[in-house]
């Protein structure tokens, strides 16, 4: 790699930013370590346009890391609710009282320190740390790989960490040298613009990219052979059946998940592996009244949830079996589970059936019109 493709590439990715990147996202503008922070780690495996509310409802809510901190985990995980990826959600809280307790409220300057914290890791790291303290280190999140591997021509296969490794060292050589404190927020935002809307997955538009003369994957002519990665994602089925309990105020039964595993930590309708195991359960006046509604599917990044949900009748006093009612589960109304922290597709049952029900009482009530 010869020093004139280190500066030119640099040079051309800060111009590009500043005229053509994408420069009016809620968290840009700001050397906050708390806002790059909170949407660097909204932003893992979440597009942009679907971060949007979640970030300005946080800020709203808790508008420094001091307040987060003292916040109550099921108030974060149900701001969260719908985002995905629940461990974010707990390492975020988990992060903002270590910053508060350990670093005096502030959030420490170098991306190897920034490490340290709960759910930060070296991407992570290094964004806040260049976004927020100018320091000289690369971010190589799947957009930076995607532009590096191209410009590089850079064939090794990433599912190695070996390789990663040797791609991290390019990044970190390609860095600007001079006026850090403002070329190194805007090369770190540029080089993730870049892969975010011109250097795509699929049909890049090279004819307008910025670094073209420098990219030796389009020398080449076939840019979309970059990067290299052999290990596949594996998805998986799952089939769960899903248990509606409701007494007559309209009161449902919830229960905290583990913490560990598929929606871990947040409130959910209990879950069976299949609906003979759901039967079985329930005493048996209610298996009687049971109403199966229609399978659906939720789709994760990994994995095709089919989920079924059967609705019962309990009475006012009637207690849920031993056997789940010695978990953390209570009966909830509807006004106080629509601010709690449930899974998206949960939610969006819960709420659809509802407004069914209301819809129905509604016409009883005018004679069936």
């Amino acid at each position: 790699m010869t020093s004139s493709l280190v500066g030119r590439f640099a040079h051309a990715v800060v111009v590009w930013q500043k005229s053509h990147g994408r420069n009016s996202l809620p968290w840009q503008n700001t050397r906050d370590p708390y806002r790059v922070w909170l949407s660097e780690i909204m932003l893992q495996q979440t597009q942009v346009t679907t971060v949007f509310n979640y970030y300005t409802k946080f800020l709203e809510r808790f508008p420094t890391v001091a307040e987060l901190a003292a916040a109550q985990p099921d108030d974060v995980l149900a701001l969260w609710s719908g985002l995905g990826y629940y461990s974010r959600a707990r390492n975020l809280h988990r992060c903002a009282q270590d910053v508060v307790t350990q670093h005096g409220g502030q959030f420490p300057q170098s991306a190897q320190l920034l490490q340290t914290l709960p759910g930060i890791g070296p991407s992570t790291a290094a964004a806040i740390a260049s976004f927020c303290f100018s320091e000289r280190v690369a971010i190589l999140d799947g957009n930076v790989k995607r532009v590096l591997t191209r410009v590089m021509a850079f064939s090794e296969d990433l599912a190695s960490g070996k390789n990663e490794k040797k791609l991290l060292a390019i990044a970190n050589s390609l860095l600007p040298e001079k006026d850090l404190t403002n070329s190194m927020p805007r090369y770190t935002q540029g080089v993730m613009d870049l892969g975010a809307t011109i250097c795509t997955s699929r049909k890049p538009q090279c004819l307008i990219c910025p670094v073209q003369v420098l990219c030796q994957a389009l020398a080449q002519g076939n840019p979309e052979k970059y990067p290299v990665k052999t290990k596949k994602l594996k998805r998986s089925v799952e089939h769960l059946s899903l248990l509606w309990a409701q007494k007559p105020d309209g009161s449902v039964w919830l229960e905290r998940r583990p913490a560990s595993g598929i929606w871990g930590g947040l409130y959910c309708l209990p879950v069976f592996a299949n609906e003979e195991s759901l039967l079985a359960f329930l005493p048996g006046r209610t298996r009687s009244r049971v109403q199966h509604l229609a399978t659906f599917k939720h789709v994760l990044t990994h994995m095709d949830m089919h989920l079924s949900a059967s609705i019962t009748k309990f009475s006012a006093h009637q207690v849920m079996p031993s056997s789940h009612a010695s978990l953390s589960g209570r009966w909830v109304l509807p006004d106080e589970w629509k601010v709690m922290g449930l899974p998206a597709p949960i939610r969006k049952l819960l709420e659809n059936q509802q407004g069914q029900q209301v819809s129905n009482a509604q016409r009883r009530a005018h004679g069936g019109v």
